[in-house]
């Protein structure tokens, strides 16, 4: 059964994370740190895709839903 959560890079979620009203706060060594205020994330920011379960953690750690994010994933 294919995974319905998508493939993509650090920068594509970065992108989407600010659009969603997250804020870098910090960036030690190749980790990027955000907040919107309530929630935290850590972003690793690697030159490769991330995986699929590195997805949903960081999307869970910052309350946000799989649909939320594909409405401005593009």
């Amino acid at each position: 059964m294919p995974s319905k959560y998508p493939t993509c890079t650090s920068e594509e979620v970065v992108k989407v994370l600010k659009q969603l009203g997250f804020v870098t706060i910090s960036q030690k060594g190749s980790h990027k740190k955000m907040s919107n205020g309530k929630h935290k994330v850590i972003v690793p920011m690697h030159k490769r895709d991330l995986k699929k379960g590195t997805l949903k953690g960081i999307l869970e750690q910052g309350g946000v839903s799989l649909e939320e994010f594909m409405q401005y994933y593009s």
